[in-house]
Parts: C-alpha cells; structure tokens; sequence
C-alpha cells in the first residue's frame, strides 16, 4: 500500500503532537489539588505585624501576603487558570504545621521560622526575612539583660520556635523563668502590657511590631540580646517538588528583580494600618545577603 504525502504529513504531525504531551508531566500535589478544586487555601495569622495580620477592616495583610498573592498570581499562570480563587484560613503558631500537613491550607504566610527541625515536617520557600529572637520589657524595668529574667515571669506564644529557645537558655545560663503562654502575639503583648509578665520573648520584629501598635509605644523597649538568629519564610508541604519549584521561582524572581525591597519598603519604612505606624525597620545586611543569594536553608 503506497502511503500518500498528505497521509505521511498527518502520520509525522501526530506522533509530534504524541511527543509533546508526552513531555509534559502530569500535575501532582498541590497544585494538582488546586487545579480540581479551583481554589488555593492561604493561612495567614491574624496579629504577626506586620508580616499577616487582620487591620481595620479585618482583612487579611502584610509582608508575607502579598509575597504570598504573588505565589498565587504564579499558580494561576502555571495552571492557566486566572479564575482559582484564593480561600483565607487563620492559623496559629500550634496549628499552622498540622493544618497544612493534613492538606487544610497550601501554603503558610505568616512569621514562620525556618528549622532543620521543621524540614522534617514541612518545607519552606526561600528567606524573606530574617530576625533575632529576644524580649520587650517596660522600659522602667530592671530588667537589662536575658539573665536577668532569672526568677521572673515572662510570656511567650505557643507553637513557637522561641519556646525551646528559652528552655536552652535556661539551661545553659543557669536562670529559671515561669512561662505563661498566649495563643498569638496579641495576647502574649498583653500580659506584658497589664504586668502580669515582666518580659515578652519573641522574634524582634513581632516584637516591634507589638510595641508600635501600642497605646503607649514609648513605655516599652526591646533588649539589645539575641537568643539566635532565624530566618523566616513561606511554608509549603514536603514532598512536593512541582509546588516547590513554583514558589522558588516566583520569590526568587521577586529577590533578582528588586521587586521584593518595594514590598519590604511598604511594610517596614512606610506608615502601615491600622494606626499608620511607621515600624523604621531597615533591611539588615544579612537579610540583604539572603535577597542577594536566595537560598532555603533552615537554622539548626
């Protein structure tokens, strides 16, 4: 049988067409599960200024979200869908991890740490900001050092790294402390504020963050010490290199552009709601280092 040009022609265009589709990979993970069901799940805190917090309309914003509305701008791109909808979930510093595991959020946009511990558990996009972890005291407090928490009461928010952070201390600066834990930063402040703590330990920026919406900002100070230094990010399930990849890409273009400093300039050098505070929090060298170098690398 003598095969005619045209059928030849169809013949070779199909096994083409075969090849391509065949070089695409199939969707899986997370953005498959977005894709099905046309929406992609945000955790956001409601009280970690000015990274995601609830202003005075109670929307969701900061920092991290509209880090985090660009991922989204990025999935809707991959996935050629402009229409997947973005449903909001508040989460804490205890149920951020579980939520996301168990598949109730995609992705964590808040003030989270990154820890070889936590890459156990989850993974994390790249550095976006990075912090001291310390305490607010009132400012007519004797309290000048972390030694001298000895004997006294603090406050602290659960599920956080700054929890086994201070356990360390303890035991290695030979000081015991009483913890007395709030659910998130708001209500740990407010220990502090109504003296029913004498020290507030928390990541230095939350920590400002704090103190500027206060009634009374001038009555607080934050030590000059730092039980370590952490880097803060995104946080996405493990085991899911598409969605990884996609976050990656999105925040490091975001860093090689200088797109990520107009963001940062927004909430760290500019008035911010709900009380147009301006934090002055300029960008430190190493966080500098980390737009300059995007990297995910988690601190021990």
């Amino acid at each position: 049988m003598t095969r005619t040009p045209r059928l030849v022609a169809a013949a070779a265009l199909a096994c083409f067409a075969s090849g391509v589709f065949a070089q695409a990979p199939a969707l899986t993970g997370t953005l498959a599960k977005i894709r099905d069901t046309g929406t992609i799940t945000v955790g956001h805190r409601e009280s970690s200024i000015p990274f995601s917090y609830l202003d005075d309309k109670q929307q969701a914003v900061g920092y991290s979200m509209d880090i985090c509305m660009r991922i989204v701008e990025g999935v809707r791109a991959e996935l050629k869908n402009p229409g997947i909808k973005v449903a909001l979930q508040p989460v804490t510093s205890a149920n951020r991890i579980p939520l996301l595991q168990n598949g109730t959020i995609d992705i964590e946009c808040g003030s989270t740490t990154n820890s070889v511990e936590r890459q156990k558990l989850v993974a994390f996009g790249p550095t976006y900001f990075v912090i001291n972890v310390t305490a607010a005291v009132k400012k007519n407090s004797p309290i000048k050092t972390l030694a001298d928490l000895n004997g006294r009461t603090i406050s602290t928010t659960a599920g956080t790294t700054s929890v086994p952070l201070l356990k360390r201390y303890e035991k290695t600066g030979g000081i015991d402390v009483k913890e007395i834990y709030g659910k998130d930063h708001s209500e740990s402040f407010l220990l502090l504020v109504d003296d029913r703590v004498s020290a507030f330990v928390m990541d230095d920026v939350l920590l400002a963050g704090q103190i500027a919406n206060a009634r009374n900002p001038g009555d607080f100070v934050i030590l000059n010490e730092s039980l370590r230094t952490e880097p803060y990010s995104v946080m996405l399930r493990r085991d899911d290199p598409q969605f990884k990849a996609l976050v990656d890409r999105v925040m490091t273009g975001l860093m090689k552009s200088g797109e990520i400093e107009k963001i940062y300039a927004r909430w760290f050098l500019s008035p911010i709601p709900p009380r147009n505070v301006n934090l002055n929090f300029p960008i430190t060298p190493a966080l500098r280092e980390a737009f300059k170098n995007p990297n995910d690398k988690g601190v021990q």
